[in-house]
Order: structure tokens, then sequence, then C-alpha cells
């Protein structure tokens, strides 16, 4: 029918104009894509999803998100969250060829499975029916068809529907040269590396905005400038006293009072027990008037020791368990406590902690524990405990605290230990300021951060 495409469904033929163009050898065919594999995206879990039911979970199927991906095409396995055997949940089995089709990096994150996982929402599987599956999944990263994809995005954030993807058209050789073009791909291995590495170099540039976006994030946050204030909310001020009231019911008379305030002439002092008190200068940054300075040893306990019964399963928590980052992301072994009370740090849920070693403490490897097996957990000794006092800091802000580039800043400049094994030590941690805000304010800040980077990873990913 001179030389051109048609296309048959049931008994309608169709002649496809758009592919007057393409020229394929005599022994290729095209075809949509729906005729070479089954199509279909992954499941989506949320945060609170992946901590309470998944996260930390010894065995199952790995689940990889759109995160997992690397451009590079090399995909993580290992990022502790895992889906029962049993799960309705969709998978994709070992050489199933992974695509994202959703945000920043649609059609830009591709990679094969090497073992059947399940996956999230935002990527695509493509299990094929009579192909080469590394044939298609070097297809998926041709320029012809990277093209394709791009100019069918449509939305704000940026995607290819399923269906969409279903009725492009594949460029179909004869099996033994599918495998022939995968051999010869593969023979050129180190030219493709060469381009992966210009792709990454663009990645981490991407990675560095992001980066530096979300510091300035927690950094306006600790400085009261993310939300703002409510005149009707009870002041921090306050908010100390009960603290000092609770520190005082504890230690009784080795309670020493310690606190900052500010003056009648818009200074701020420091009193200790009963010396005069000292004006405070060069604080790190102005903070609202509702808002209090004080020394983290008056605001929250600093590695306190549990006392609970030795027989009680608990979570053991090593340093390369913590994920760092911007993320509030762990996962445990399970010990008895007798086992892991001595020689180990202590906490229990709704506990801050921060790696106190360098660099894992520049890395950010920071956390709120929740969930914890019966609520208590030991760990490496390379972390630093903060417990709140009840009612007054929400964990969540002490997380977003520790994590802000004023701390890490402070904490690298009260570096003690020799290069290398440098540590941000307990004393200098006491000495720590930070900013206080009235706790209806506090709640705000959170959930207006976790807001702001919600969507800056909708476009990360």
């Amino acid at each position: 029918m001179h030389n051109r495409h048609y296309e048959k469904i049931g008994n309608t033929t169709t002649l496809l104009p758009e592919l007057d163009d393409i020229e394929i050898p005599y022994n290729w065919a095209l075809c949509r894509f729906t005729t070479i594999a089954n199509i279909f995206t992954g499941n989506s879990i949320n945060e609170q999803e992946k901590t309470k039911k998944y996260l930390g979970r010894l065995e199952g199927y790995n689940y990889i998100g759109t995160k997992d991906v690397a451009f590079d095409h090399t995909i993580n396995y290992k990022n502790g969250v895992k889906i029962p055997y049993d799960t309705q949940f969709r998978i994709a089995h070992k050489g199933t060829p992974l695509l994202c089709i959703e945000g920043g990096s649609a059609g830009r994150k591709i990679g094969i499975l090497s073992e059947d996982v399940c996956f999230g929402n935002k990527l695509c599987a493509f299990e094929t029916n009579g192909i080469n599956s590394k044939y298609l999944y070097y297809f998926l990263q041709a320029p012809m068809f990277i093209d394709i994809f791009r100019a069918s995005t449509t939305g704000i954030i940026g995607g290819v529907s399923v269906n969409t993807i279903k009725s492009l058209f594949f460029y179909l050789p004869p099996l033994v040269e599918q495998q022939r073009i995968v051999a010869e791909i593969e023979k050129y291995e180190p030219l493709i590396e060469e381009y992966d590495q210009l792709e990454q170099a663009k990645s981490k540039f991407d990675n560095e905005i992001y980066d530096k976006l979300k510091k300035s994030i927690l950094q306006y946050a600790i400085q009261g400038k993310l939300v703002p204030q409510d005149e009707n909310d009870e002041p921090a001020s306050e908010l100390l006293k009960r603290i000092r009231a609770e520190k005082k019911a504890q230690l009784g008379k080795k309670h020493i009072d310690s606190y900052i305030y500010k003056g009648d002439d818009n200074c701020y002092y420091e009193k200790v027990g009963n010396n005069e008190p000292v004006l405070l200068e060069n604080l790190p940054f102005d903070i609202p008037d509702s808002w209090a300075w004080c020394r983290l040893e008056q605001a929250v306990k600093i590695n306190p020791r549990n006392n609970i019964d030795d027989d009680l399963n608990v979570s053991f928590i090593e340093m390369k368990s913590l994920q760092d980052g911007f993320n509030n992301c762990f996962i445990y072994e399970t010990r008895k406590w007798a086992t892991v009370k001595s020689g180990f740090t202590h906490f229990q849920d709704n506990d801050v902690a921060f790696a106190k070693i360098t660099p894992c403490f520049q890395n950010r490897k920071s956390v709120v524990f929740i969930n914890l097996q019966n609520g208590y957990g030991a760990g490496t000794t390379e972390l630093h405990i903060l417990r709140a006092y009840a009612g007054t800091i929400i964990p969540d802000y002490l997380l977003w605290y520790v994590k802000s580039p004023y701390f890490i800043e402070w904490g690298k400049q009260h570096f003690s230990g020799t290069a290398g094994q440098q540590r941000f030590g307990t004393e200098e941690v006491k000495k720590t300021l930070i900013p206080i805000p009235p706790l209806e304010e506090q709640k705000q800040i959170v959930n207006k951060i976790h807001q702001i980077l919600n969507s800056i990873e909708k476009d990360e990913v």
C-alpha cells in the first residue's frame, strides 16, 4: 500500500500519516508499546505509612521510590522499606525496566531490576512480552524516545500517563537482532558511562539548588521568619518558666537556676544561680519578641538514661541505620534490654537524636524516634539525645533545629578530637543556644516546614 504505515484494529484499518517520515529496516516492525509490554505504575506510600508499617521490616519486597533510581541508572534496594510478601501492592519482577514518568525526573530516571520489588506510583514498569528486556531498557534511553516522551508531557508537575505511553510507537527488530543491538551497546559502555557522568553533573547541580533551598527554609524557621507571630500566643518565656520549675522539682537542691532574659534596655542577659547577670553580646541572630533564647541544657534533657525491665524487647540502632539529609527515617533491630542497656546510648519514643561524629554530624544524620519496639531503644554511642519536657518543645521543632545551618555551623566550630575523628562533645552541646518560639508557633513552624519540604521533594523527583 504505497509503503505507508497503517494500523489494523479488529476489522478497521487506519492510515497513520504521522509515521510517513519514519524509515525502518524491511524486517523490523512498528507497533505500540502496549503490544510488547505489560505497562503499569506502582503504589504510593506516605511518610507515616512508611514509618509505621514498612520501615525497618526484616522481610518482604524492597520498596523502590523515585529517589532510589539514580540518574546513572543504578537502583538503591537498601532504603530500609520492605513490603510484606503477601501484599496487594503491584510487583515488578527481576529484569523489568523502570521509568520515572512524573515530576522533574520524568523520562530521565531509568533502571532495570535485579530483583523482584514493589515500587512507587511515579515509576512505570515495562514487563516485556516476548522481547529482549534489555533492548527495551536501552530503547527508553534513546534520544528519539526521550524527545517523544517530553513532547507527551502534560500538567504543572509534568508527566506522561500510562495510557499515553501504551499508545506510543516502538521500533521492533527481530529477536536475534535485538540481542545483537544489546551486545553492541554494552561493548561501548565506556562512552555511555561518560554520558551518564555528564547527566550526573547536571543532577548534582540540581540537587545543590534544592539543598540550599532546604537550608534556607530551616534557617528562616528558627529565626522566626517562616510564619507570622500571633500576639495572643503565650510567650516562650512562660514556657521556659515551666521547664525551670520541672527541673527544680526533679533535682531539688542540686538545681541551679539558669536562664536568659531580655532587659529593659532591650539587651539579653544570662543569670546563673546567685551570680550577677552577664550581658550576652553577639547573639547569633535576632528573634521575635515573643521568642526566647536558652541554653540547650536548660531547655531539654541531654543524653538521659532509661530504667526499664531487662526482659523487654527494644529497638537497637546503629549509625548506618539512620538516614542523613533532611529526612526523618531510621531502621532498627530488636534486642533484649539486658543485652544493650550497658555501653550504648539510651533513647525512647519522641527523643531527638543527632550524630556527634564527623562527617555524620555535618551530613545531618538526625531523627525523631517514633514507634520504637515497646517505646524504647539503645544504639551507637556516637549519638546525642535530646528529650523535651512534656508540653514545652515539640520534638519535630527540635529536629529541624538540629538540622539547621546555624546548629551545624556551631557544632563544627566546637568540634574536639583529631582529624577524621572529631566530635561535637556533650559539654559544648549543653552550652549551645536554642531560639524557642511560643508553643503554638512551634506547631505552625513544623507544619509549614513539612508543607514546603514536601513541595520541594515533588519537584526533586
